[in-house]
């Protein structure tokens, strides 16, 4: 299966799960009236959307590249990633306030057993689906994937504490409904912004870091014909990079030489780097016996 494939894979089965586990919480949180069971099925809804969008940006990113966009289309995975991350932010802000305003009012729901139950088959469904996806988003290095798989993640966190939430009213406890209803609201707002800045880095053109660098000049090192490199740049291209670099070699040699010396560093780099998808050497000669040249 190919990283595209494998993407549009993994949003289509969040799309599914999601619209189930909205209908079912939407149903029981307004029979109950339980503030948490609502928050949580404003988030499946707002997990629907975030599939949505995962979709639609891993079909925007697979296109190959054309006369408009000579280096692909790949950076549309984090531009719908940080369209995921707004939505989080703004719906934990929504269930922040809801969850602060249950609390002053001292909003009591009526206990049913289907808050349990619907509690369990989300907690199920979400670890099954963050596995999956935290499995594709790693294995083919998709930003757009991991972050709807963190948002799974964060989904089996906030039903569990929903859960608990559930279980205290069953013994007279409403205040806890509230108090879950906050935490989940800044856990999401949390993973909202750090995802909001993977993307935003790279949408900015953030560099290689610098474990990446050092394979490359470690790379480089081993090639003695090589006396010194300069104008290293890297450029995000997808979750990939592109690199170029000047390099420079002793003058005497012939341009055939010169330039065979740059192709197979290139070749080099793009087989043993796995980040790097591209490589682009400049070849200039130099006096070797001239010290102010090097």
């Amino acid at each position: 299966m190919d990283r595209f494939k494998a993407a549009k894979q993994a949003s289509v089965l969040g799309i599914v799960g999601n619209i189930f586990l909205f209908i079912i919480k939407i149903i029981v949180g307004l029979f109950s009236m339980s503030q948490a069971m609502l928050a949580d099925a404003l988030n499946s809804a707002s997990d629907v959307l975030s599939s949505i969008m995962t979709y639609i940006g891993n079909k925007v990113a697979s296109k190959a590249a054309d006369e408009d966009h000579n280096l692909g289309h790949g950076k549309a995975e984090y531009i719908y990633s940080m369209l995921i991350s707004l939505t989080m932010m703004f719906l934990g802000l929504k269930i922040f306030i809801d969850s602060v305003k249950s609390l002053f009012f001292n909003e009591e729901f009526v206990f049913t057993k289907w808050l349990v139950i619907v509690c369990i088959v989300t907690i199920i469904i979400k670890i099954l689906l963050y596995f999956y996806t935290s499995k594709v988003g790693k294995k083919y290095n998709n930003l757009l994937v991991e972050a709807n798989s963190k948002d799974h993640r964060n989904d089996v966190i906030l039903t569990s504490f929903n859960l608990v939430s559930a279980l205290c009213a069953l013994f007279g406890y409403y205040l806890i409904d509230g108090l879950v209803g906050i935490l989940i609201s800044l856990w999401i707002i949390y993973t909202g912004v750090k995802i909001f800045i993977d993307s935003y880095d790279v949408l900015m053109d953030k560099t290689i870091s610098n474990e990446t660098k050092d394979k490359v000049m470690k790379i480089i090192s081993k090639h003695n014909e090589i006396v010194k490199i300069n104008h290293f740049n890297a450029t995000p291209v997808g979750y990939l990079y592109q690199v170029s670099f000047s390099i420079f070699v002793d003058g005497t040699l012939s341009t055939f030489d010169s330039h065979k010396i740059a192709n197979d560093l290139e070749k080099e780099i793009d087989k043993e780097v796995p980040e790097i998808y591209l490589t682009v050497i400049h070849v200039n000669p130099i006096d070797i016996k001239d010290s102010s040249d090097i």
